[in-house]
């Protein structure tokens, strides 16, 4: 099948080149000529594993191209999916300018059947207003369908080629049978197809992404009691894991969620029920709990130096949300640094891939080190928050050496903490005893 995708970020790019993976041509569309001429010449503008060995292959078969012309990749596509931008407004809700945008355009240059398919995450009735935007100008058929991503960033990928479940929310059967043809390689081994209403498969994203955010926030509310009381919420999580009913994913506690889907898409669920009249009292404690979370280590932080961070030097390891990315919306590590600096301490940071990104937000505000253990050196204490691989098992005597105290302030629980012990590390984590 001919394939467009417009818009080449972490949703387009990846599906773009999946599509691409199972045969398809397709074209990729963005605005930004740069970034075209990058991905031309074979490079993958964002940082995805596995991503660039799929990108480049498809490239070198001639299944997967780039243009800026909105209008090519329209003529050449049966189906034309938008994996636009939809940051959040002022008010918590969604933007929809840059996925109604492309639709006014769609409807005046559109010369023939298309499906256009939703696969930006859009608040409930976003189907409804492209379909109304698209039709002002239209003078052929069309349809549109909502059919949200489930991605987690650093497994994109594997997501895309191995879906637990593909959402398809269409009213029209040409456009279901179009779809499900289009996603039957991906299902093979008996995993579903769910055919639903439009306004339902809006809904499933916001849905899902909200539950998964409320979960972490409440195991985080458990560690937190958990330090009141004396409990260790490792013995808690894995109490509750076991029950089938909750399921062990999901419970790790630490500084809270961040990155592009869960802040913002919790925040559009709330502002789309105030629109309609419903108050999501749940999502506004996860919101309010999550906030607060960020920056839990502060006050461990603060407390161990007696209350003053000025001249401190703090090294940090994780700067991405999450690992395996290089996505710096929202982490818990900017949150962190801002604390720090407002303090008066110094801040030396590493991470293995969201450097770059973090250095265009602060400068030389703080120091960026090109190593873990370089990142330590005359550091007076350490902060971990993100658990990427590299940092779960380190040589504890070159941390103790390289610190001028062997102090860890743990925001993803990475250690075991009869073992810090044993390493002789003051150590102090979420919802476990501290070490000293």
């Amino acid at each position: 099948m001919n394939i467009t995708v417009v818009g080449t970020g972490y949703v387009g790019l990846v599906t773009g080149t999946c599509l691409a993976e199972t045969g398809n041509n397709v074209v990729c569309v963005d605005i930004d000529a740069k970034k075209v001429a990058m991905m031309q010449q074979g490079i993958v503008p964002i940082y995805e594993p596995h991503l660039d060995v799929l990108f480049q292959r498809n490239i070198k078969a001639d299944r997967l191209k780039f243009t800026t012309s909105l209008e090519e990749g329209l003529s050449f596509g049966d189906i034309i999916f938008l994996a636009l931008p939809t940051p959040e407004d002022e008010d918590g809700s969604a933007d929809l300018s840059y996925v109604l945008g492309v639709a006014e355009e769609i409807g005046q240059i559109m010369t023939s059947y298309k499906v256009i398919v939703d696969k930006s995450t859009v608040p409930v009735g976003t189907a409804e207003k492209v379909t109304a935007t698209i039709a002002k100008n239209a003078k052929v058929d069309f349809d549109v369908v909502s059919n949200p991503e489930f991605l987690r960033e650093g497994f994109a990928v594997e997501d895309f080629l191995k879906p637990e479940r593909i959402v398809v929310g269409s009213s029209s059967d040409k456009a279901t049978e179009l779809m499900q043809k289009l996603y039957n390689p991906f299902v093979r081994s008996g995993n579903p197809i769910i055919i639903m209403d439009e306004k339902s498969a809006e809904l499933t994203k916001y849905a899902a992404n909200s539950f998964l955010a409320t979960k972490i926030t409440f195991m985080n509310e458990i560690a937190n009691f958990c330090e009141k009381v004396g409990a260790d919420v490792d013995k808690v999580r894995i109490g509750m894991g076991t029950d089938s009913r909750i399921g062990k994913r999901f419970l790790f506690p630490g500084i809270g969620y961040g990155g592009s889907c869960f802040p913002k898409d919790v925040k559009a669920l709330q502002k789309s029920g105030k629109d309609n009249g419903y108050d999501f009292e749940i999502l506004d404690a996860v919101i309010g709990v999550n906030n607060v979370q960020k920056t839990r280590l502060i006050p461990k932080v603060t407390a161990y130096f007696n209350n003053d961070l000025k001249g401190k030097t703090i090294a940090i390891w994780g700067l991405a949300f999450k690992p395996e990315t290089d996505d710096i919306r929202e982490a818990p590590a900017l949150y962190i640094i801002d604390e720090l600096l407002s303090k008066g301490a110094k801040v030396v940071a590493f991470d293995p891939e969201a450097m770059p990104n973090v250095e265009q937000k602060y400068g030389n505000k703080i120091s960026f080190a090109s190593s873990m253990y370089d990142a330590l050196t005359n550091a007076d204490a350490l902060v971990i928050s993100t658990e990427w691989s590299i940092f779960r098992t380190p040589n504890f005597n070159t941390v103790k050496e390289k610190l001028n105290n062997a102090v860890v302030f743990d925001g993803r629980n990475l250690y075991d903490v009869n073992d810090m012990q044993n390493e002789g590390i003051q150590y102090i984590s979420i919802g476990r005893k501290e070490i000293k």
